[in-house]
């Protein structure tokens, strides 16, 4: 998946917006207010310990903090949440070693974690337009 494969799946979710609280370099996504993805491109002085971010887009993605290990250890490209709460957030960089398939199950389940926090009315609005469409 590449950064525009990635920013359309990711603006076809119901409800969702595109905003730019970090500076014009990070884009955010948000369902009701509510962030679920960022997505920007990794720069020269942005490394994990191996380097891997420079050059490369990275998104953060929410995810159950079980499953967010895993993928850890599965991956070599998802890491914990640069500049997040690494318990509860991946980083997934963009250089095709991750089926992309599976980023889209990874941003499905972020999309549905930050759903499932909110009050039930904005879930109900939101369960309305997935009963139409596919998550």
């Amino acid at each position: 998946m590449n950064a525009e494969q990635a920013r359309e799946y990711l603006l076809a979710k119901p409800e969702t917006i595109l905003d730019y609280p970090f500076g014009a370099d990070v884009d955010v996504y948000k369902v009701k207010g509510k962030m679920f993805a960022t997505l920007s491109k990794g720069k020269g002085n942005e490394k994990d310990t191996d380097g891997k971010m420079a050059g490369h887009y990275c998104m953060n993605l929410k995810c159950d903090p079980e499953e967010a290990i895993m993928l850890r250890d599965i991956f070599g490209s998802v890491l914990p949440g640069y500049h997040m709460n690494k318990a509860q957030w991946n980083t997934v960089i963009l250089d095709g070693s991750v089926p992309q398939g599976e980023i889209e199950r990874m941003i499905d389940n972020s999309f549905l974690l930050v759903v499932s926090k909110m009050k039930k009315a904005d879930q109900q609005s939101i369960k309305l337009h997935l009963d139409n469409r596919a998550c």
